[in-house]
């Protein structure tokens, strides 16, 4: 994988500053460690750091087309790019470099604005077009590379791989955006096309922003939507021999590398899957890596295990210690924005582990989004079913009604919490969802901001988030809709976003078949009965590796990825927690209630609740606005 980062003067042709082009292009050297390249010309600059994945030789980039007037740099991988690059020599394109960056700027001037319709793969990519005075910025349909823009008062366009390549510019105002605070402390990350900072946007997934110079910086604009229309017309015998072919051909796209290749394996239904189209690709042993934790209720190594020895794969493990609490301020260098999913320290280690022994790891992520894995998907279909049975003005009354005077039981598992089902069918299906996916209550964020910032906020709520997106699939059925939701926030804002900092901070470069965009196309036109029957998620997904993966491996309970941070806070973690929240930075910021954080740490200390998600947020956010913004 690699960074980029670009300066780009739109309203005239006024010299780039090479040395904050050269500081912006070191601010990413983790992403790639191999080589770095610039290009210079009056009114633009682009730089890249590589990490030698393909072509290890001649695939320096920044890269040109025959006279140089086009020029790109990129982040990512093309699948295709072999096939296009004979498509493209047929109409007399030369290439000097077997490498897939190189078809990009081919593309560009055979296809236009419409090259990126044409990629397979995960990209992320600016390019410069010298006699059209164009750019062109493009990230992939699913978001699995991060881009970030700036449009600075004076006219120039800033671009990087992250958040701390802009931050590099002296001009990058660090101004924060009140309702992407909201958003955080809704969702415990800041969803696209916000960023945390008032002068910053996030590319969105799918999308292309085609500005000229001498013209105002255009909105980016969609080339990609996945549509969930119902149009397969198949039996499951059919659907499970085609969705193998289509996870076998993804996965072995994503195997071609110059270097070492291997793959996560939690065991886990996902990985498991992935990791055995691996070894049916491969004629020698693959390379896994699992991570072991010491407490139980997250220890999944021994299915780990149990796959690698059945594939006879070359398997590493590595420990973590329960109290790996040391990365929690790293995590603000490594994420730029407040990021609150605990998982993204176990996902540091597994991503260090796999880089001692590989250069690209394959993972099984967005298999829960395409196939409808999360036990939320079952519990909000279940709900609408109740919904949908009863007038509105009735359950919204009675259900209230039963919820307030029901007692809370906020540790038993989801099926005893009858308080929180009444309450989530009181409420529409989209404000119940958001519910479920939401760190704390609206009740609980606004207690928690102080009454200024409660101001600024104009009556912003985060749902509005999904609101937007669901509206965009109005009429689908409950879990299509939800998919949906999942696959426009968390899976681009938290998961991709936790799985390539993770990655790139060890320079290793992760490829995500499941999330193949003609694979997701496929998978999304199946029922809906398919993906979610009963009480059993990924139904035609674990049917059709139920040939090559053991039975109690691919429905045993999901056990997830995250650390006891509850635990922790109330022994190893006890007093750092009161002074990082309480005597920290927080209180400067103006954003908050200190009364109520302070309530919020005696209560969780004193045993009385679990409000851990919300105070792992607080933390996160103190050491992002004393390491970040300071």
């Amino acid at each position: 994988m690699c960074g980029l980062v670009g300066i780009i003067d739109l309203r005239e042709r006024r010299a780039v500053s090479e040395p904050v082009l050269h500081a912006m292009n070191e601010s990413q050297r983790h992403r790639g460690p191999d080589d770095d390249g610039y290009h210079v010309e009056p009114g633009v600059g682009l730089a890249h750091r590589r990490l030698s994945i393909i072509d290890l030789s001649a695939g320096k980039q920044p890269l040109y087309n025959e006279d140089q007037s086009v020029v790109v740099v990129y982040n990512g991988e093309i699948y295709n790019f072999q096939t296009l690059r004979a498509q493209l020599e047929s109409t007399g394109h030369r290439f000097r470099t077997r490498t897939d960056t190189e078809v990009i700027v081919h593309a560009w001037e055979e296809w236009g604005r419409g090259c990126v319709e044409r990629f397979r793969g995960m990209f992320a990519f600016a390019l410069w077009d010298r006699n059209r005075q164009s750019l062109l910025l493009a990230r992939d349909r699913l978001g699995i590379k991060p881009l970030y823009y700036s449009a600075l008062p004076c006219g120039h366009l800033l671009v990087a791989s992250e958040l701390k390549g802009l931050l590099a510019h002296p001009e990058v105002k660090r101004t924060i955006d009140p309702l992407a605070v909201e958003d955080y402390f809704a969702y415990g990350y800041v969803p696209e096309p916000r960023s945390i900072l008032t002068s910053v946007r996030k590319m969105p997934p799918g999308h292309v922003l085609l500005a000229d110079r001498g013209r105002p910086v255009p909105a980016p604009e969609r080339y990609w939507q996945v549509s969930f229309a119902e149009t397969a017309s198949m039996g499951e015998d059919e659907a499970v021999d085609t969705l193998l072919g289509k996870m076998q051909e993804a996965v072995r796209l994503r195997m071609v590398a110059d270097v070492p290749v291997g793959a996560f394996l939690s065991g886990g239904v996902d990985s498991s899957g992935v990791v055995t189209m691996m070894a049916r690709s491969s004629d020698t042993p693959i390379n896994t890596c699992s991570i072991s934790f010491g407490d139980p209720a997250f220890n999944e190594s021994s299915y780990a295990q149990r796959i690698a020895s059945n594939l006879g794969t070359r398997h590493f493990v590595s420990q973590v210690d329960p109290d790996d609490f040391s990365l929690i301020d790293q995590l603000a260098g490594i994420y730029d924005e407040p990021f609150a999913d605990s998982s993204a320290l176990p996902t540091y280690r597994v991503c260090e582990l796999a880089r001692r022994h590989v250069k690209v790891a394959l993972s099984g992520d967005g298999g829960d989004e395409v196939f409808a894995g999360y036990s939320r998907y079952r519990w909000h279909a279940s709900e609408e079913r109740f919904r949908r049975l009863l007038p509105d003005g009735f359950r919204r009354t009675a259900f209230a009604a039963l919820a307030r005077v029901y007692p809370r039981a906020a540790r038993a598992p989801r099926i005893l919490r009858l308080k929180a089902t009444l309450e989530a069918i009181a409420r529409d299906s989209l404000d119940a969802y958001f519910d479920s996916v939401s760190l704390a209550p609206a009740a609980t964020r606004r207690r928690l901001f102080s009454p200024g910032f409660v101001r600024e906020l104009q009556g912003y709520e985060a749902r509005e988030v999904l609101r937007g997106y669901a509206d965009e699939v109005r009429g689908a059925d409950p879990v299509t809709t939800v998919q949906y939701l999942d696959m426009k926030t968390y899976m681009v804002g938290d998961i991709l976003t936790k799985v390539d900092r993770a990655s790139m901070a060890h320079s290793l470069e992760v490829r995500v078949p499941l999330l193949d965009h003609e694979f997701v196309e496929w998978a999304a036109t199946l029922p809906a009965s398919f993906k979610l029957r009963r009480r059993d998620g990924k139904y035609i997904f674990k049917k059709a590796l139920s040939s090559c993966v053991p039975e109690d491996i691919l429905y045993r309970p999901k056990m997830g990825f995250a650390v006891p941070a509850g635990k922790w806070f109330r022994s190893s973690l006890r007093e750092d927690l009161r002074n990082r929240l309480l005597e920290g930075t927080l209180d400067e910021t103006g954003l908050f209630d200190m009364d109520v954080i302070r309530g919020l740490v005696d209560q969780h200390q004193a045993g009385g609740r679990d409000n851990s998600a919300m105070l792992w947020s607080l933390m996160i956010y103190e050491s992002f606005n004393r390491q970040v913004l300071r």
